[in-house]
C-alpha cells in the first residue's frame, strides 16, 4: 500500500498558483493583450499620421498673433513649441463645449498657415485597447475594480511563480533548465518551459507594472502609495492650484511670445516646451520643458510664471527628492515611457509573455487532467 503523501507548503503554493490562475485567466488575458497593443501606441499611430514639416524662414510670426488666428476655431488653450526649426507650433483649441481636451492644429510659424490635424484611422482601435485595459469595456465604475482585483491576484501569482521556479534541491544543475526553453522536447515540455522560462524573465517588470496600475484602480492603494513615498501621487491632476497674484494695470501683462522668452531664459537648454495658458483673470501660465539631453524622455521641468512674468513656483526634476521623483513618474514606469523606446522594447515583450501565461498555463493544467484520469 502507497503512504499518502504529505501535503507541503510548496504543493499549497502550487494549489494556489494553479486556482487563482484559472479563476483569473481571461481577465488578465485581456489586461495584458490590451497593455501589449498600447506600448508602442503613438509610435504606430505616427505611421499613418500626417508628417507636417514648415521651411525655415528668417522671421517667425509671434505667438499671440497665431493665437489670434486660431480663435475663429475655438479657445486657445496651450502650444507646443520645438526647438527644431522645421517643425510647427502645435496649439490646443477647444473647438466646441464637448472638446474638453481640446483639438490640435498645427501652425506654420513662418508662413502663418494653419493645419488641423486630421483623425488617425487607429484612434478608434487605440481607444478600444485603452477602456479594455482599464475598464474592460465596462463602465468604468463596475471594470475598473475588477482589473484592479485582477491585478492584486497577478501580483500573487507572479510571486507564487517564482516561488515554484525554484528547485526543490537547490544545485546548479536542477537551476539549468529553468533559464532555457528545450525546443528539441515534446510539445508538452515545450510549452511548460514557456511557461516557466518566460514568466521568470518577465516578473520583475510584470510585477513593476502591477505595483503602478493599482494607483488608477484604487483610492486607498494610491492614498497608502503616497503615505510610503511621502509625497502625493497624481498631485498636479487638475493643473496648478496656484493663482495669479493680484490685478495688472494696462500693459502690465506680457504677452505670450514673452512669457516664453522668460522661461527660455530660466530654462536655459534645448528641448520641447509646452505652455498652458490662463484660463481666466485669476489664471497663470503652466510652463513644462523636456531637456533632450536627459535620461528620460518624459522628465520634464515646471515653471509657473504670473501674468506679468513673475514667477510663482520653479520644480526642476533634478532638484527634486528621489521620492517626489518616483511619484511624477508613475505613469510612464507603468507604460515604458520612462527610458524611451529601450524601455518599451523590454514592457512589450514582457507584456506579450504576459499575455501568453494564461494560455500555457491553463494548457498545463489541461494536460495534467488528462495524465491523472
Amino acid at each position: 500500500m502507497k503512504k499518502k503523501k504529505k501535503y507541503t507548503l510548496r504543493k499549497f503554493i502550487n494549489d494556489v498558483h494553479l486556482w487563482l490562475g484559472l479563476a483569473s485567466g481571461i481577465i488578465l488575458f485581456l489586461v495584458c493583450f490590451s497593455g501589449t497593443m498600447l506600448v508602442f501606441e503613438d509610435e504606430i499611430k505616427g505611421l499613418f499620421a500626417e508628417d507636417f514639416k514648415v521651411e525655415a524662414q528668417e522671421q517667425k510670426i509671434s505667438i499671440d498673433s497665431l493665437a489670434v488666428m486660431l480663435q475663429a476655431e475655438g479657445e486657445v488653450t496651450a502650444v507646443k513649441i520645438s526647438d527644431e526649426d522645421n517643425l510647427p507650433y502645435e496649439f490646443r483649441v477647444k473647438t466646441s463645449p464637448e472638446d474638453r481636451r481640446g483639438s490640435v492644429f498645427y501652425v506654420d510659424p513662418y508662413m502663418g498657415k494653419i493645419l488641423k490635424a486630421q483623425a488617425n484611422p487607429l484612434d478608434g482601435f487605440f481607444m478600444t485597447m485603452f477602456r479594455m485595459h482599464r475598464w474592460l469595456l465596462l463602465d468604468s465604475t463596475i471594470g475598473r475594480p475588477i482589473v484592479g482585483v485582477a491585478s492584486i491576484i497577478f501580483f500573487f501569482l507572479a510571486i507564487s511563480g517564482i516561488v515554484l521556479w525554484f528547485p526543490k534541491k537547490w544545485k546548479w544543475k536542477n537551476f539549468k533548465p529553468g533559464f532555457k526553453i528545450k525546443f528539441s522536447a515534446r510539445w508538452k515540455r515545450i510549452n511548460h518551459d514557456l511557461h516557466n522560462t518566460l514568466g521568470f524573465y518577465a516578473c520583475i517588470f510584470l510585477v513593476i507594472m502591477v505595483l503602478t496600475g493599482l494607483c488608477w484602480s484604487f483610492g486607498w492603494y494610491r492614498d497608502a502609495g503616497s503615505e510610503v513615498l511621502g509625497t502625493k501621487i497624481f498631485g498636479n491632476r487638475g493643473g496648478p492650484k496656484i493663482q495669479s497674484e493680484g490685478d495688472f494695470a494696462p500693459g502690465e501683462r506680457l504677452s505670450i511670445s514673452a512669457i516664453y522668452d522668460n522661461a527660455s531664459e530660466r530654462l536655459d537648454y534645448p528641448g520641447t516646451t509646452n505652455i498652458s495658458f490662463p484660463s481666466s483673470e485669476k489664471g497663470v501660465y503652466q510652463i513644462r520643458k523636456y531637456d533632450e539631453s536627459n535620461f528620460s524622455p518624459v522628465v520634464a521641468d515646471e515653471l509657473i510664471l504670473d501674468q506679468n512674468g513673475e514667477m510663482l513656483s520653479q520644480e526642476l526634476f533634478e532638484q527634486k527628492g528621489l521620492n517626489v521623483q518616483i511619484a511624477s513618474l508613475i505613469k510612464p514606469i507603468h507604460t515604458g515611457e520612462v527610458f524611451g523606446i529601450f524601455s518599451k522594447v523590454i514592457y512589450f515583450l514582457a507584456c506579450l509573455i504576459a499575455t501568453s501565461l494564461p494560455v500555457t498555463g491553463t494548457i498545463i493544467w489541461l494536460n495534467k487532467m488528462k495524465k491523472k484520469k
